[in-house]
């Protein structure tokens, strides 16, 4: 069953930042705005072909401020698009043979936006196409949308927070099914693929993230032979998404007994993680919140040097705005999705909060935070 435009697109919202901008259509080329305007999730090859800004099988998503939307694609793209997608109009050009940029140049002027106000992400957007568009249609106003897509974006349908409970649950199910298996002598690659397996097992159409063993203190390297011994604390950040959306949670875990200290360093974690998550309420801005962080782990003696304490979440990408990071005036509202992540150095715990007007809603709620979780 096909999800609905209806329920995952903030369509009033879309609505008010295409006329705040004097939109008359919004393209969206990056994963992250195609995959939320048009409900589809490209897997593998197909997801690379949206990363990629010089991809010669692009994929294009029209959204006009009247009017019915079109998705402009290859002919590999097409079958997944027609049978996932709400959009019903489509514009297939042939790889490798037409410039997916000369095609979409043809079905905005077809759609009647050659002299239009139209919206691109210039972020996305390669040089050469942007020129081949403005020689192509010379009368078309085409400006950056990419921060009106963000305002889009960033406040979550009830629908939009369903796909990520869902995700949430899926990964927080793989820690409790993979966790109890680790031995001392276990790999970090051998914890690594179960974790993937299950997430991929459970639902997720992609999987990515880190885990490292206290002992190696170089992380985001790629998991490997690098073997956990007894007392070892484990470090992981991974996300898994279902329906385009991430499951995104980092937990933490000790291969044997945990030290006394390992408990009493846990404890302070975790009680300066949760009073910051209790900051994530309407109206602070995000770098409050990241002061908040950063005074409180000073208190205890214990710099905080990350360059963020947190994220938004959304479909594609699990980075979003807003970013908790120092001085940022961005101002939280009701109904954002922030990853909290407030951590120093392998005590890193994780979870994804709405922000409610009486505080916080924890989505990730299954994998018990309060103690070390034992691993064997």
């Amino acid at each position: 069953m096909k999800a609905s435009a209806k329920d995952l697109v903030n369509l009033d919202r879309l609505a008010r930042q295409m006329d705040a901008y004097g939109l008359d259509a919004i393209v969206a080329r990056a994963g992250l705005n195609f995959t939320y305007l048009s409900g589809v999730v490209y897997p593998g090859t197909l997801a690379r072909h949206v990363d990629l800004a010089d991809s010669p099988r692009a994929v294009y998503l029209i959204w006009p401020r009247e009017g019915e939307p079109r998705i402009v694609l290859n002919a590999i793209a097409e079958g997944l698009a027609r049978r996932d997608s709400w959009v019903e109009h489509f514009d297939v050009y042939e790889g490798y043979v037409e410039r997916p940029i000369e095609r979409l140049a043809d079905v905005l002027g077809a759609m009647g936006l050659s002299d239009a106000t139209v919206g691109f992400e210039t972020n996305y957007i390669s040089a050469a196409d942007w020129n081949f568009l403005r020689t192509s249609l010379p009368r078309m106003r085409a400006v950056d949308s990419t921060a009106a897509m963000e305002e889009v974006r960033v406040v979550k349908t009830p629908a939009e927070l369903a796909c990520l409970k869902r995700g949430a649950d899926l990964l927080d199910d793989a820690y409790l099914q993979n966790f109890p298996k680790v031995r001392a002598g276990s790999r970090e690659r051998d914890l690594h693929a179960a974790l993937m397996a299950s997430c991929l097992a459970g639902g997720a159409e992609f999987v990515h993230g880190i885990l490292n063993s206290s002992r190696n203190t170089i992380a985001y390297a790629g998991e490997s032979d690098f073997a956990f011994a007894a007392g070892d604390a484990i470090r992981t950040d991974y996300v898994a998404y279902v329906r385009g959306y991430p499951g995104h949670q980092s937990r933490c875990a000790v291969v044997g007994r945990p030290s006394d200290e390992q408990r009493r360093e846990y404890a302070v974690v975790r009680d300066i993680y949760r009073a910051s998550c209790d900051q994530l309420r309407p109206g602070r801005t995000a770098g409050e919140v990241y002061r908040f962080v950063v005074e409180r782990f000073a208190a205890a003696g214990m710099p905080y040097h990350s360059m963020l304490a947190g994220h938004g979440v959304g479909s594609w990408w699990h980075q979003q705005d807003p970013i908790i990071s120092r001085d940022n005036p961005r101002v939280l509202e009701e109904g954002m999705v922030i990853a909290m992540e407030p951590h120093v150095n392998h005590w890193h715990i994780q979870d994804m909060f709405v922000i409610r007007a009486d505080g916080p809603e924890l989505l990730s709620g299954k994998f018990p935070t309060d103690e070390i979780f034992v691993c064997g």
